[in-house]
């Protein structure tokens, strides 16, 4: 069954990424033309068993400081390009290249930074028990309008009832989320707060 969902993955992110290679063309000129350099950018994330990678996405942000020559919070940072491409997603593109590569799924948790390792129970780190991916079952259900409590939740709940069919569902089910544009923030701020776990408490990123 893994070799076949691998398969699959693999297959289906060649196929987008060919479909979408005009969409994804269009964004890194925009981008460029907005922006500047780099038009994409690498995130160190943890994958399956623990693993880090590096995550690629389309750049959202720029690059504006403070006088003391410090990075303005993101919401600040975050153009009027980089909002409408995460309200549809298209900033999530490249990782079919990741996909490609072994190191995510089509469907699967969200990779997110090392430094949560430690934060996580028990049952929270069973999400790294499976490849991460660029949708999910949190992603169909509130994305980053839920808290982490429940995010993670759903997570676990993912990795116990996988199965291709759940897959194909999420898969579907993301379409329409997209184009509704629905969970894209969280309580207004840009980006999802930190997760602090058992510290007790969030903070921006």
């Amino acid at each position: 069954m893994r070799r076949v969902r691998e398969t699959l993955d693999r297959a289906l992110a060649g196929l987008v990424l060919v479909l979408l290679s005009p969409v994804m063309a269009a964004v890194g000129l925009a981008i460029r033309l907005s922006m500047g350099q780099p038009v994409l950018f690498w995130q160190k994330r943890v994958g399956i068993g623990d693993r880090e990678f590096a995550v690629c996405k389309f750049r959202t942000m720029n690059e504006a400081r403070d006088a003391a020559g410090e990075l303005l919070p993101d919401k600040q940072r975050l153009t009027g390009l980089g909002r409408f491409l995460r309200r549809m997603s298209l900033d999530e593109l490249p990782q079919l290249w990741n996909v490609l590569q072994g190191e995510m799924s089509l469907v699967g948790p969200r990779p997110l930074p090392g430094q949560y390792l430690p934060r996580y129970t028990a049952r929270q780190r069973r999400r790294h028990e499976v490849k991460p991916g660029i949708t999910g079952w949190a992603q169909i259900h509130g994305r980053n309008a839920l808290d982490w409590e429940q995010k993670l939740e759903m997570d676990v709940w993912y990795v116990e009832h996988r199965s291709l069919g759940l897959d194909l569902r999420i898969l579907a089910a993301t379409v329409w989320t997209v184009l509704r544009q629905e969970g894209i923030s969280c309580s207004g701020d840009a980006t999802m707060l930190e997760f602090l776990g058992a510290l007790g408490k969030r903070r921006p990123v």
